[in-house]
């Protein structure tokens, strides 16, 4: 992928309902989400406490809930929709591109 994406994972890899921890070449930890098809790309960790959000559990609604604590985040956008957390998560844009899930920029 050119530009501002980096390809960070097959698709094949990420089927429908999983999640998974990827590293860019920036060093950037980020947790890919499969909501049925809709790919989206947030920050590894849950900003209650660190835990890593690939550990969680995807809901109904584009949420997930961490396997920690139970704090939810709209996929989308990042917002804790249910404490314990508080602070919004990053949420990074995302692109497909010949069986790959490419990641750009921080939209949040």
């Amino acid at each position: 992928m050119t530009g501002r994406f980096e390809a960070v994972a097959r698709m094949s890899e990420l089927p429908a309902g999983s999640l998974r921890t990827v590293t860019t070449s920036r060093g950037e930890r980020i947790c890919l989400v499969n909501d049925n098809g809709s790919i989206h790309a947030i920050a590894a960790a849950c900003s209650h406490q660190e835990f890593a959000l690939a550990e969680g559990t995807i809901l109904p609604g584009a949420r997930l809930e961490c396997a920690w604590h139970g704090a939810q985040f709209d996929l989308r956008t990042g917002v804790p929709v249910r404490p314990p957390a508080t602070e919004p998560i990053a949420v990074y844009e995302v692109a497909l591109e010949d069986g790959m899930v490419c990641v750009g920029g921080r939209r949040s």
